[in-house]
């Protein structure tokens, strides 16, 4: 499905723009049409200083206000699964990235275009490829090239959170767990050593762990310790030699990479272990002004975020940040993703009244 001509209007309300936004397909690594159209709407606005490298578009007011908060969203989906043109029925929007998170990149916009002088300076960030590996991610690439367009007191990650704050977000580590053998034929197996048969005692620690529970500024991280793929085998003929386990731990953000890394050895002791990816959590940070100030405006209830977020990447560069955007996170990813239209509306006038109040 190819991109469409017509520009973006940011006088739609949040959720035709969102239905907007969703038929522009925006795969990771192909967002490039959007983000021009993106540029393109902000640009026509004077009280919005854009500026772009690569397919990251990030405007700005500059009020001299003495508070600065940033609101990010990525402008990237999944692979799209037979979902697109967007289409509505009832309160509903569906289409592939109606919930993470197209929803909130339109309340973004919305907000940008319409609030010449907030009581905050603001930061809108849209950024490519969160969707895929870490090493592409543009908030990330933004973090490393140009750090100062990401200063801020406070951030608003626009997340699917269901309307609802979500503090911090769970770190995760993936790791291998790799079992040697012997090769040998199937027909004289006694003459082997059947890796693959080894992974049973790996899958039986995994059975019986009990994942931890962790309360963190009154929210209750649940962490996850699960395999993910299993590799191994030659031929039918066979006896394996070699069996591979990749598990992914989802931890709680008092974990650091070094507890993390810890943690995984001391389940899998006596097993070759080798760590492959890490990205770190991020703590709440709902006891900060800016996000107390945030949490009240927005209904005063919060929640754990289970997941990983770029809350994460706010937090190494010492920005206090929530997850908080209409999209339903248990929708994301899946081939009938939806998003309620009133979540939509609700989400653009609390923000709205939290920044002009």
């Amino acid at each position: 499905m190819s991109s469409p001509k017509t520009p973006l209007d940011l006088t739609l309300d949040g959720g035709a723009l969102t239905a907007q936004l969703v038929d522009f397909p925006s795969v990771s690594g192909d967002e490039q049409a959007l983000a021009d159209a993106v540029e393109a709407a902000l640009r026509v606005y004077p009280h919005l200083t854009v500026d772009r490298y690569g397919n990251n578009v990030v405007a700005r007011t500059d009020l001299g206000r003495s508070e600065r908060v940033v609101l990010a969203g990525h402008i990237d989906t999944v692979p799209i699964a037979d979902n697109l043109p967007s289409w509505v029925e009832g309160d509903l929007l569906y289409g592939c990235g109606t919930s993470d998170m197209k929803a909130g990149v339109a309340v973004q916009l919305r907000l940008a275009a319409t609030l010449p002088e907030p009581n905050r300076d603001l930061t809108f960030v849209f950024y490519d490829c969160e969707e895929v590996e870490a090493g592409r991610n543009g908030l990330g690439h933004l973090a490393q090239a140009h750090p100062d367009w990401l200063a801020a007191d406070f951030a608003v990650l626009m997340e699917p959170s269901g309307a609802v704050v979500e503090g911090g977000c769970q770190g995760t580590l993936r790791a291998q767990v790799r079992l040697g053998g012997v090769r040998a034929h199937a027909a004289r197996s006694w003459l082997g050593d059947n890796a693959i048969h080894k992974a049973g005692e790996v899958l039986r620690r995994l059975s019986e762990y009990r994942p931890r529970l962790v309360e963190i500024d009154g929210l209750e991280y649940h962490e996850g310790l699960n395999a993910v793929r299993i590799d191994g085998g030659v031929a039918g003929n066979v006896i394996p030699d070699e069996c591979v386990v990749t598990v992914n731990f989802r931890f709680a953000p008092d974990r650091d990479e070094a507890g993390a890394e810890k943690h995984v050895r001391e389940v899998f002791d006596g097993f070759e272990v080798t760590v492959t990816d890490f990205a770190p959590g991020a703590l709440p940070g709902l006891n900060q002004p800016a996000a107390r100030a945030f949490l009240a405006a927005t209904g005063g209830t919060a929640r754990a975020k289970f997941g990983w977020t770029d809350v994460a990447r706010f937090s190494a560069l010492g920005v206090p940040a929530v997850n908080y955007g209409p999209g339903d996170p248990n929708m994301a990813h899946k081939r009938d993703e939806h998003c309620s239209l009133s979540a939509i509306a609700v989400t653009e006038e609390r923000l709205r009244a939290w920044l002009t109040a």
